[in-house]
């Protein structure tokens, strides 16, 4: 049990920016076990992008471009990462940086050969 997060492409873009649906056209492209500093970072982009989770923001996806995940790579190196804490969250480490840097490398990639990025999680 515990915050387990998920990043996925899709070659279909989504209709809106958040509560897009995973289907079989998606796969997946990275996969986080209680990093909740950045399940954190990730609820507050939901909420600005629209997003209005009715029991806490669980299973609910969001779309990434690249202007978040600028914004998301900037916000780690100036620590900006917000403090979050949840049932079974678990804390956040250093390693969880390294690999959320390197998720955004595979991101970027993924966007600038025509897919579609999205996180979703579940706890």
């Amino acid at each position: 049990m515990g915050l387990d997060m998920y990043a996925f492409t899709t070659p279909n873009q989504p209709e809106k920016p958040v509560d897009i649906k995973i289907d079989d056209d998606c796969t997946p492209l990275f996969y986080w076990r209680k990093h909740p500093d950045l399940h954190g970072w990730m609820e507050e982009l939901y909420l600005i992008k629209g997003g209005a989770a009715v029991n806490g923001f669980n299973c609910e996806t969001v779309e990434l471009t690249l202007e978040d995940l600028d914004t998301l790579q900037s916000d780690i190196h100036k620590r900006r990462l917000p403090h979050t804490e949840g049932f079974f969250f678990g804390e956040s480490s250093e390693d969880d940086i390294a690999s959320t840097l390197e998720f955004i490398i595979l991101a970027r990639q993924a966007i600038n050969h025509g897919l579609f990025v999205l996180y979703d999680s579940w706890w």
